[in-house]
């Protein structure tokens, strides 16, 4: 039986054929990365040394949908990662609806993108603004109870960590979540 033996690609090399197999402007990937366009031309000619920087890393991964820890200059962090139910929803609706990351992406202002990686990557929470998150949401596929599911969530989230006992104010909390659903819904 023949093992799979796992490319050792440096990793402006990796970075070069990505962009190439999925059509990427370096222009747009800078964007996505939150860096210059000469930056990604540096690092895939290495001109530089590849980054080193823990969140350039993230967000060139995180667009590439590969680990982080399949480039040899990435460092695992220190800190712990915290992941957000809600970004899981959100990756496993692109991946029902059979769409890469920079498909999704690209459906999004370029302004809008980064902000997009920082969340997938789970450096940003998901936006409390119901317009936005379901906008995010439907791009992605998700329908309207599963968009609403997840604001929900994320209002409680908000609500607890500036301080409301959301058990203690259940009622409030169910009356005016009751108030929102029917508005939105």
């Amino acid at each position: 039986m023949k093992e799979k033996v796992k490319e050792n690609i440096k990793s402006s090399e990796k970075l070069s054929k990505f962009l190439e197999k999925n059509e990427l402007h370096k222009k747009d990937f800078a964007e996505m990365i939150g860096v210059t366009l000469s930056y990604v031309y540096n690092l895939i000619d290495n001109t530089i040394p590849f980054s080193t920087r823990g969140t350039t890393l993230e967000r060139i991964s995180t667009v590439m949908e590969i680990e982080p820890d399949e480039f040899e200059e990435y460092r695992i962090p220190q800190e712990p990662i915290l992941v957000d139910e809600a970004v899981d929803i959100l990756k496993s609706a692109l991946k029902r609806k059979k769409m890469s990351v920079v498909n999704f992406l690209k459906a999004f202002p370029r302004k809008k993108r980064l902000d997009i990686v920082d969340v997938l990557r789970g450096a940003l929470p998901m936006p409390l603004d119901y317009k936005e998150l379901s906008a995010i949401g439907k791009i992605a596929g998700l329908d309207s109870e599963k968009i609403y599911s997840v604001w929900e969530n994320r209002l409680k989230q908000v609500l607890e960590s500036n301080g409301m006992n959301i058990y203690s104010n259940s009622e409030l909390i169910n009356s005016m979540l009751e108030c929102a659903k029917k508005h939105v819904l």
